[in-house]
């Protein structure tokens, strides 16, 4: 039974702070996982915009997001610049590199991907794939081999980088169990492992629901094994400073349960990705999100050819 850890890593005070926390949670543990990079500029103040969604108030009330962030990273992009992750913290990055985890890519400007990339065309996506990637190159001086969206949010000019970039798999969207995406009839041949459990941020403040229960609630959907694993997102802003008393007993729990607590590419490595069911794959809800986000359906049925990527 494995369960995979991937941990995307948001903002700059994440990065200094929460990361090493993680890290050291982690060992604790004796867990794997995958940490996912913001490397460019931190903007988390410009989410401000997404005052205007439906939910979205309700979900910063319940959330705690000045808690969580701290009023200074709530004030980067608008009040006060957005510092460079990448630069500022590219040996944090390094030295988790060195403890022996998996490192990939997660976006360059995590606010300017997540709000924009839903409408961007092909031009502005590669645009910002590409300066991701060349920015996780030249602090790690090797080419990413993993990638992790923003938000989870996809377009298909997205999904056929991920091809075109060298990438072995990715973990971009959520869903129930790994496939090969496909975007109106268009075969993405890059394998996505998709979120297959609700991350806590999602949890906290519904049906009762505290950070002092949180755990226990999400153990109980994992008491059951489940053949394909699971892939849980925790945030480094999150799970690596307040949550993090819960986070622990989710480590503990999942390892009494038998679930061995492992990366996204060891979840890769135990199957043949190109074997994987292809499955419709496109905007989406998910409980406890505002928005659409990439989200998995149906497995691909038709009797027609399907379209590779260019």
């Amino acid at each position: 039974m494995l369960l995979a850890l991937k941990i995307d890593v948001d903002t700059l005070r994440g990065t200094r702070e929460g990361v090493p926390n993680l890290v050291a949670l982690l060992r604790r543990h004796g867990a794997d996982a995958t940490f996912l990079w913001s490397l460019g500029p931190d903007h988390t103040g410009r989410a401000i915009k997404r005052v205007f969604r439906p939910g979205f108030v309700g979900k910063v009330r319940r959330t705690s997001v000045v808690r969580h962030y701290g009023v200074k990273t709530l004030l980067y992009g608008t009040v006060l610049p957005g510092p460079d992750i990448g630069r500022r913290a590219g040996d944090v990055m390094r030295s988790v590199r060195d403890e022996g985890f998996e490192v990939g890519v997660h976006t360059w400007d995590h606010v300017r991907w997540q709000d924009g990339v839903g409408a961007a065309d092909a031009a502005w996506t590669h645009a910002e794939m590409r300066r991701a990637c060349e920015r996780f190159t030249d602090i790690f001086k090797a080419d990413p081999k993993t990638h992790g969206a923003a938000g989870w949010q996809m377009n298909v000019h997205a999904l056929r980088l991920t091809q075109q970039l060298g990438f072995d798999y990715c973990s971009d969207g959520r869903g129930t169990h790994p496939h090969l995406p496909v975007w109106n009839a268009e075969l993405i041949r890059c394998p996505q492992f998709p979120t297959t459990l609700p991350t806590l941020d999602e949890l906290v403040g519904c049906d009762g629901i505290t950070e002092d229960n949180v755990a226990a609630h999400l153990l109980e959907r994992t008491r059951e094994p489940a053949a394909a694993g699971h892939v849980f997102t925790l945030h480094a802003e999150l799970e690596g400073r307040r949550l993090a008393p819960a986070f622990e007993q989710l480590l503990s729990g999942w390892t009494a349960q038998g679930w061995r607590l492992v990366s996204t590419r060891t979840l890769c490595e135990s199957v043949q990705p190109l074997a994987l069911p292809r499955c419709e794959t496109g905007p989406g809800e998910i409980p406890g999100r505002t928005g659409t986000l990439l989200v998995q359906g149906p497995e691909f049925l038709a009797d027609v050819d399907l379209a590779t990527a260019a």
